[in-house]
């Protein structure tokens, strides 16, 4: 078990499990909203989530030794996102 753990690690697919995990949980409360009118907009969480799909990412680049240029890349995205939300909720 403890190897699948490192394996899945040096290869970045812990991370591709984490990312389609979101991916799904925000699939999931858009038809939920959908099909109920009830739970939390897209508008509400979609730039937190984009951010936080940022991190991992940046995470899994700098797990496969990708060129450290696309980790800043990822890095920034997420700090862009990031202030991006905060905006929406300051501004009300």
């Amino acid at each position: 078990m403890m190897e699948l753990f490192a394996q899945g690690f040096a290869s970045g697919r812990i991370i591709d499990v984490v990312v389609v995990l979101t991916v799904l949980e925000a699939a999931a409360l858009i038809l939920w909203r959908r099909m109920t009118g009830t739970g939390p907009r897209l508008s509400a969480f979609g730039l937190n989530l984009l951010s936080g799909l940022s991190l991992m990412l940046a995470v899994r680049a700098a797990l496969v030794g990708a060129w450290w240029g696309f980790v800043a890349a990822w890095m920034l995205a997420a700090l862009v996102l990031h202030l991006a939300d905060l905006w929406r909720v300051w501004r009300g």
